[in-house]
C-alpha cells in the first residue's frame, strides 16, 4: 500500500489546507538561488576562475548556464584533468581546438602530458589562449619561442624545470606581469636580472632551486610586496652555480621576505624597505654538527643592522616596521630571542622551530633580563612553538613571555601526542598562567602543524599572504 504524501504545512493557526490551496502551492515555481539572479558578466566571472573540471560541469545546473562556461576565459590546468588517465594530451588538443577563447589561465606539466614539444608550440599558439593572463610552463625542455608571445597580457608566470638561455631572454618585457616564479631554472647572471628588471609592476618573485647565477638585485622597484627564495641543496651539497646574494635597494612596498631552511650561506641586503613587515627562516645553522662555520649562514644586512644566523653582530639602529619573524634554532635559547626583540622591538608574532633532540639552555631569565623587562615593552601577541615537551627549559621559555608580554594574546604549543593527562599534568600551573602579564593570553596545546614550512609555498602567489608562516587550513 503505497503512503500518501504529506501535505504542505501551513503557519500555526491558519486552519485546514483545501484541495484548491494545496493545488495552487504546487504549481508555484520553488524561489531561486541567489546566484542564479546574478548577471550573465559576473557568472562568467566565477565560471573562469573553478578548476578545469568543475568549470566544464557547470553546463549540467541550468540551461542557462550551458553557454557561460564556452563564453568565460579559459582556465585550463592539466593537473584539473583526469589524474587516472596515462596521456592528457589528446584531451588538452580537443579543449583548446573547440574553446573560441580568449585564454585566462594555462597551466601545464609534463608529469600529465608526457614530453610533446610540438604539440606543446602548437597548444600555445592556438587562438583559444589569446590575451592569456597567467601561465605556468613544467616541462623539462627549453621553451618554444610561442611561451612569450603572451607577454604583453600576461599578469602572472611560472617557468619551472627547464633552460632559458640568453638569446630567449633578451628584449623581454612584461608590462603588466605582477607575479613571477622561477622554479628549477638553468639560467645566466644577465639573464636573470634582465628578466626582473622587464617586470615594471611585479608584487611577487620567487626563485626556487634555481642555478646559474649567484647574485639578484632588486633596485628601485615600486611594486614588489613578496620576495621567496627557496632552495632544496645546502651549502657544499653542489657544485651548481646558485644563488648567494640578493640585493633589494630601494623597495617602498615590500612587506615580505622568505627563505627556506636550508644554510647555503644566502647573503641578503636590504638597503631601503620601510613597510617590511615579516622575515623567515632565520637559522643558526640547526642542520649542520657542533662546527658550523659562518659562510653556511643566512646572512641578513638590515641597513647597517647585521644579523648573522641568529646572532645579531651590529645594531646600528632598531627595524621597528618588522611584526612576524619565523626561525630554526637548534637550541631554544631566552637569550637569542632578546637580542633579536631589541633587534626589532615591535615584533607581533614569533615563529619558532627548535631542532629536536639537542641539549638544552636552561633559560632562567630574571636576574639575567631584569634590565631588559624594566626598559623595553614587549608587544608581543602572538607566540608558536613547534615541538614543546614540557621540559623545564621550555617552561622557562614560555614562561617569560606569559609574565611579561602585557599585549599577549595567543600562545600555540605542539605538542607530539596530546593527551588529557599531559595537559592536566600542571602544565598550566608551571607556565604560571594565573599570573599572566595579559588578561587576553590564552595558551593552546595541539598536535596540528602550526607553523608553515618551505614545502606549501608551491607557486609564487602563496607568498601574496600577510602571514607566510601561518599554516594553511
Amino acid at each position: 500500500m503505497r503512503r500518501r504524501k504529506a501535505p504542505p504545512t501551513r503557519p500555526p493557526g491558519t486552519g485546514p489546507m483545501t484541495r484548491k490551496m494545496r493545488k495552487l502551492a504546487e504549481s508555484r515555481p520553488p524561489p531561486e538561488d541567489p546566484i542564479s539572479n546574478l548577471p550573465d558578466d559576473l557568472l562568467v566571472k566565477i565560471v573562469s576562475l573553478l578548476p578545469t573540471r568543475d568549470g566544464a560541469r557547470s553546463q549540467i545546473l541550468a540551461s542557462r548556464w550551458r553557454h557561460l562556461w564556452r563564453s568565460a576565459p579559459l582556465n585550463l590546468d592539466s593537473g584539473d584533468l583526469d589524474p587516472y588517465r596515462v596521456d592528457l594530451a589528446p584531451v588538452v588538443s580537443h579543449i583548446l581546438s573547440s574553446y573560441p577563447g580568449p585564454g585566462r589561465r594555462f597551466c601545464v606539466c609534463r608529469y600529465h602530458l608526457k614530453s610533446r614539444p610540438a604539440s606543446m608550440d602548437a597548444w600555445l599558439r592556438s587562438p583559444a589562449l589569446d590575451n592569456l593572463q597567467e601561465l605556468d610552463y613544467t616541462f623539462f625542455e627549453q621553451p618554444p619561442a610561442s611561451v612569450f608571445r603572451f607577454s604583453p597580457s600576461l599578469r602572472a608566470l611560472t617557468i619551472g624545470c627547464c633552460s632559458l638561455p640568453d638569446d630567449t631572454i633578451s628584449g623581454l618585457h612584461f608590462p603588466l606581469l605582477k607575479h613571477l616564479g622561477l622554479e628549477g631554472v638553468r639560467i645566466s647572471e644577465g639573464s636573470v636580472q634582465s628578466l626582473i628588471d622587464g617586470c615594471p609592476a611585479m608584487e611577487s618573485l620567487l626563485i626556487h632551486a634555481c642555478f646559474g647565477f649567484r647574485r639578484v638585485r632588486i633596485i628601485n622597484s615600486l611594486t614588489v610586496r613578496s620576495i621567496g627564495v627557496l632552495d632544496q641543496s645546502s651549502y657544499a651539497e653542489t657544485d651548481l652555480v646558485r644563488l648567494q646574494e640578493l640585493v633589494i635597494d630601494n623597495a617602498p612596498r615590500l612587506e615580505r621576505l622568505v627563505r627556506n631552511d636550508v644554510e647555503n650561506g644566502l647573503h641578503v641586503s636590504v638597503v631601503a624597505a620601510p613597510k617590511l613587515q615579516a622575515i623567515g627562516f632565520l637559522s643558526d645553522g640547526y642542520k649542520f654538527s657542533e662546527h658550523c662555520y659562518p659562510d653556511h649562514l643566512y646572512r641578513l644586512e638590515l641597513g647597517s643592522t647585521v644579523i648573522q644566523g641568529l646572532r645579531v653582530e651590529s645594531l646600528a639602529m632598531a627595524v621597528s616596521t618588522v611584526k612576524i619573524l619565523a626561525f630554526w634554532t637548534r637550541t631554544l635559547c631566552l637569550d637569542t630571542i632578546v637580542e633579536l626583540l631589541k633587534c626589532f622591538p615591535c615584533l607581533e608574532k614569533i615563529y619558532i622551530k627548535p631542532h629536536m633532540g639537542l641539549r638544552e639552555p636552561n633559560n632562567l631569565w630574571r636576574p639575567k633580563h631584569h634590565n631588559f623587562i624594566k626598559r623595553h615593552d614587549i608587544r608581543l601577541k602572538t607566540l608558536v612553538l613547534r615541538w614543546y615537551w614540557g621540559i623545564k627549559s621550555q617552561v622557562n621559555f614560555v614562561t617569560f613571555f606569559v609574565l611579561n608580554a602585557r599585549m599577549l594574546e595567543s600562545v600555540t604549543l605542539q605538542v607530539e601526542h596530546y593527551n588529557e593527562e599531559f595537559v592536566a599534568d600542571d602544565q598550566r600551573a608551571k607556565l604560571q598562567l594565573e599570573n599572566r602579564a595579559s588578561r587576553a593570553a590564552q595558551i593552546h596545546f595541539t598536535t596540528d602543524r602550526s607553523i608553515r614550512s618551505s614545502s606549501d609555498v608551491k607557486r609564487v602567489h602563496d607568498l601574496d599572504v600577510v602571514d607566510p608562516f601561518e599554516p594553511p587550513c
